[in-house]
């Protein structure tokens, strides 16, 4: 190919603070006309966004497919990416700028028909069949170099004291040539379309492979061919290290194969946008498969570099800001010890034959000198400095979706800031500031997006208070953008997403547990709510029934405190009730040890429900059908025994009758194995009816040595299972009791002349008088 125009090829490493620093010294020596840097060319017409004041690094471009949000890529950039450097410094000068790859448009289609053929990616596949060689690591082990990120660093990313700026763009030419040099006898790249238009999808599902590679530099090419028929003098071309040789004017192939290899490939319509990013996830794999372990090192080297400090220099510095992270850990970091820590990571760096101290030789004598050996505090170094906490931010006048825009006005009106780190909020109900962060967090929990997760109020058992641990991960966007097709607004989308899924919920539970979620999120409930109605006027199943109590239980019995009318959800609750009331011991007869087990877990979630009530005529209803259950010979023995010790917490049942039916359950004439069952249904929750009760305990004990080995073997299992629930201190009890043999429990004895002054203090306290 002849062209009149200069082409200058940057092949960087993404995310290297030392090729950012020779890019930026490359483009003021070489005075570009057109910039071409590496990236999907679906982010060009937002590009000036990066030069707002309000943009801060780290940021991502996101690009989705407008028919499926979940199929996006991420395309990273920090203060230290090449990328970021190259468009800032073309923005600022007026220098038009384009990004160039193949488009995202193709790629994401082709990850639609992978996905869709059943084939896996090749950035989640275990080995790749076809994977490009990895420039760097090739470069590093002909350098004599075991670790790739070293031999970068000492080459690259560490400079030299003495440089000037044309050594930038003699790295360049020397890491171009390198490349070139690994890549001689790679075969031509072939289609991923043949002349049948039939896609060959194990090519394309290998991202990283030759095929998608060879594809990708076709592209490319093809904008660089586009920029010099333009008229463009001097073009400069930023793109990833292993494509530089490919994009050499004097060498590229012609436009007719590259055609061939862009011919056919599938299309779909796609949207982008530029979202914050987090110095975690920086360590991750982006979009174009690159990552770097330490974002905050990195940060700290470019910054370094920007204000004229030497790779030295900035070691001293970072072990510093080490020292200082120490000391806000309470351990003691004195300035000699940074001294004497900065001297033995230079002597490291030495004896490891490297020209400055790197991340690890600073860790190492951080280590040694500042921590004392314990790497413990260090921990804490590297989450918060070697990988960082930075948290990037976009224009608000950035183009993003409707319902990411109200989110940010959401989060703005209810001062809840997203952050990287995790963090604790304590929400007070009452007031109206706490009630408005509630229901926007959980809004975003009914949309998929968890930026707030629950978390335990502590000490506090009232039930106006709510705790959250908040972090935002900024693959959420994906969950903004897969949530706006239910609507434009965070109410909206939320009210939309409830109806349908209780359109396609088919239990009761489920539907119930909707209506719990509508209230937290003070959504309309008429949908739900008419749809449970419906579904369980009609509903036969007796634990899907008991199932849907607790949920609507617990809603009727917490909404008045977010100020929520519940009055139509306690019509469909009272109804449901008493159909699971009146269905429960015919439901309960002669089944399976499986089935009265899952029974018995829909009885103790709907006696927790109705226990929430302050409800007499449920409460009657309710234990009138557990006596029928533990007056049935033919139910189950877990059943019979639950339902004996709820009417005895409930003093629906007299000590004495429990007694005696204990005594007759665990019978010899009875099955030991369904005698095991009552036992661990009426001891289920705490022990406190045996501590208090020593005729109860004798019974057990007694049936326990009475039943002979082999059956005792059997039993043992459940019996362990049963009395492993009861805390150390409870068992310890009973043990106690039963070493001191059988004892009578004549009631308890009251000494009115000792209690005496403890009632008196209790009838001062509500205003009483006592003789």
């Amino acid at each position: 190919m002849t062209v009149a125009a200069t082409v200058s090829i940057l092949g960087i490493r993404h995310h290297g603070p030392g090729s950012a620093q020779s890019v930026a010294e490359a483009l003021d020596q070489l005075s570009p006309q057109y910039v071409l840097v590496e990236g999907p060319g679906e982010l060009t017409p937002i590009l000036p966004f990066l030069a707002d004041p309000d943009t801060r690094p780290p940021i991502a471009g996101l690009v989705y497919d407008a028919a499926d949000p979940s199929r996006a890529s991420f395309y990273p950039l920090a203060a230290f990416s090449p990328e970021w450097v190259a468009t800032r410094w073309a923005l600022a000068r007026d220098v038009p700028v384009e990004w160039a790859d193949l488009p995202a448009t193709n790629q994401l289609a082709l990850r639609a028909a992978v996905d869709g053929a059943g084939r896996l990616a090749a950035d989640e596949a275990s080995q790749p069949t076809e994977r490009v060689v990895d420039p760097i690591a090739a470069l590093a082990s002909a350098a004599g170099y075991d670790e790739p990120e070293r031999w970068w660093e000492d080459a690259v990313e560490h400079d030299r004291r003495g440089s000037t700026p044309s050594d930038a763009t003699d790295r360049f030419d020397a890491v171009r040539e390198a490349v070139a040099e690994l890549r001689a006898d790679e075969p031509a790249a072939r289609p991923l379309v043949d002349d049948a238009k039939v896609l060959d999808l194990d090519a394309a599902a290998q991202a990283l492979g030759r095929a998608m590679t060879g594809v990708r530099e076709a592209a490319m090419r093809k904008a660089l061919r586009a920029a010099v028929k333009a008229g463009h003098q001097r073009i400069a071309v930023v793109c990833g290290a292993w494509h530089a040789p490919a994009l050499d004017p004097a060498t590229m192939p012609s436009a007719a194969s590259d055609n061939r290899l862009l011919r056919g490939l599938p299309k779909t319509k796609v949207a982008a946008a530029w979202v914050p990013w987090t110095a975690t996830r920086l360590s991750q794999w982006s979009g174009y498969g690159a990552g770097v372990a330490s974002p905050g090192w990195y940060r700290h080297l470019f910054d370094a570099r920007r204000n004229g400090l030497d790779t030295g220099e900035a070691a001293a510095s970072w072990l510093v800001l080490v020292a200082r992270e120490l000391r806000e850990q309470g351990r003691p970091a004195s300035p000699a010890s940074v001294v004497d820590a900065v001297r033995l990571a230079e002597t490291l760096a030495t004896l490891r034959g490297r020209p400055h101290p790197g991340l690890s030789e600073l860790d190492d004598a951080a280590l040694a000198v500042l921590a004392d050996g314990d790497a413990t505090p260090l921990s804490l170094v590297h989450r918060s400095l070697v990988v960082g906490t930075d948290l990037g931010a976009v224009p608000s006048s950035a183009p993003m979706v409707p319902l990411a825009a109200d989110l940010q006005r959401q989060q703005k009106s209810c001062r809840l800031r997203p952050a990287a780190v995790a963090k604790s909020v304590l929400l007070d109900l009452r007031t109206d500031a706490g009630r408005a962060k509630s229901v926007l967090l959980h809004r975003l929990l009914v949309l998929g997006i968890d930026w707030g997760v629950p978390g335990e109020t502590g000490r506090t058992t009232g039930t106006f208070k709510e705790a959250w641990e908040l972090e935002w991960d900024p693959a959420m966007a994906v969950s903004v953008v897969e949530a706006s097709v239910y609507g434009t607004t965070i109410e909206s989308a939320a009210t939309s997403k409830v109806a349908a899924q209780a359109d396609a919920a088919t239990d009761l539970a489920r539907l119930s547990e909707l209506i719990d979620r509508c209230l937290l999120a003070d959504l309309p409930t008429t949908h739900v709510v008419e749809a449970l109605a419906e579904r369980a006027a009609a509903h036969t199943d007796v634990p899907e029934l008991l199932s849907a109590i607790e949920p609507l239980a617990r809603v009727c019995r917490y909404g008045n405190v977010r100020q929520m009318a519940t009055d139509d959800v306690r019509s469909v609750l009272d109804q449901t009730a008493v159909r699971a009331c009146l269905g429960l011991p015919t439901a309960a007869t002669a089944l399976s040890a499986d089935a009265a087990i899952a029974l018995r877990a829909a009885v103790e979630s709907a006696h927790r429900g109705l226990m929430l009530l302050d409800d007499p005529t449920l409460a009657d209803y309710w234990f009138a059908a557990l006596r029928e259950v533990a007056d049935h010979d033919r139910i189950p023995g877990a059943l019979v025994g639950r339902a004996t010790r709820m009417l005895l917490d409930a003093d629906r049942l007299d000590r004495d009758d429990a007694r005696r039916r204990l005594s007759r359950a665990l019978s010899t004439a009875g099955d030991p194995v369904d005698a095991a069952g009552w036992l661990d249904g009426f001891l289920a929750g705490d022990a406190l009816v045996l501590i208090h009760d020593a005729a109860l305990l004798a019974v057990i004990d007694e049936w326990m040595s009475e039943v002979v080995t082999d059956v005792f073997d059997d039993l043992l299992p459940l019996l362990r299972r049963t009395f492993a629930e009861f805390t150390r201190a409870e068992r310890r009890i009973i043990g106690r009791s039963l070493s001191r043999g059988p004892s009578v429990d004549h009631g308890p004895v009251l000494d009115l002349a000792q209690a005496r002054p403890a009632i008196g203090a209790v009838a001062r306290l509500i205003g009483w008088e006592i003789a």
